[in-house]
């Protein structure tokens, strides 16, 4: 994870697109410049990086569900809780799962947990659109590889 470059997810466990079901995992970094801030003397990750990692997570799935071929992104979120801190050295659990599909845009639910215990959960509302260049979904293909989702399914 380097949080300071919004590379959320370490890996991506549960690829399960036809289930409309996606997990990720995440160590947060014993030390990143994003802690100098937040909170000096007691790093805390911020909430704010928590609901990015749910987006994440719904990300791979709507590249999943469209092969891809189309960009995922953040349009709004509900039912956000954040329920516990989260520390530097402890290991996030994402689960996403697709709750409607339609119109351009996804709603899925959200859910961290830390050894088993719910940390925060969220509601996300999720659009595509075309990529806006040619060279992001290659980049976006090599960090999917890196995090273990199987291209199999994907040209």
């Amino acid at each position: 994870m380097r949080l300071e470059y919004f590379d959320i997810i370490d890996s991506v466990d549960v690829f399960d697109v036809a289930a409309g079901r996606v997990e990720a995992r995440s160590t947060v970094p014993e030390e990143s410049p994003v802690f100098e801030g937040h909170f000096p003397g007691y790093p805390v990750m911020p909430g704010v990086l928590l609901l990015e990692m749910m987006n994440h997570t719904s990300g791979y799935l709507l590249l999943g569900m469209h092969d891809f071929g189309r960009l995922p992104f953040f349009a709004g979120a509900k039912k956000v809780k954040i329920r516990s801190f989260v520390l530097p050295g402890m290991t996030m659990h994402s689960i996403c799962e697709l709750e409607h599909d339609g119109s351009g845009f996804c709603i899925t639910r959200n859910k961290i947990l830390v050894d088993g215990e719910l940390i925060a959960d969220a509601e996300l509302t999720m659009m595509v659109m075309d990529f806006p260049s040619a060279e992001l979904p290659v980049m976006i293909r090599d960090r999917a590889r890196r995090h273990g989702v199987a291209l199999g399914l994907v040209s």
